[in-house]
């Protein structure tokens, strides 16, 4: 299961109240990325909750694909963002903390380490197999990314 499977909205009571329906509790789900960002439910939403709706939507939403949001680029572009979170030094109480704070979401501390924990292994994988391959050049850009996320 995909960390962003398991990224949830803080406020969930409260959007499916102002939404006037039934909300799902994952951010990612695409019932709730239609649900939220269609303009006539924006105009239902407060004005401080908008405005974490309006940022979710151009840091993560924003891609040219017909299938948007749909395309699996929110996803991609939501855990590149934990993996900064996790270079500039903070743990996973720090990152849902952050998380929360920019967006409205949350997240379990033991699922973002996982995902942190998962990154930092498939790094490793990358760097064994370049190295194996001879790519010099693939191993330590592996291996930089790797202690920036240790």
């Amino acid at each position: 299961m995909a960390i962003t499977d398991k990224i949830y909205l803080k406020n969930h009571r409260q959007l499916s109240s102002q939404l006037e329906t039934n909300l799902p509790k994952s951010a990612f789900s695409g019932a709730t990325l239609d649900l939220l960002f269609q303009s006539e439910n924006l105009a239902n939403l407060d004005d401080a909750t908008q405005d974490r709706v309006l940022d979710f939507a151009t840091d993560f939403l924003d891609c040219d694909c017909e299938s948007n949001p749909h395309c699996g680029h929110p996803e991609r572009k939501f855990m590149r963002y934990l993996l900064e979170l996790r270079e500039q030094g903070l743990g996973p109480d720090a990152i849902v903390d952050v998380m929360g704070d920019d967006y409205m979401l949350y997240a379990y501390s033991g699922d973002v380490l996982s995902f942190l924990d998962q990154s930092v292994r498939t790094l490793e994988a990358v760097e064994e197999l370049a190295e194996v391959e001879g790519n010099r050049e693939a191993a330590d850009d592996a291996h930089d990314r790797k202690r920036r996320l240790s």
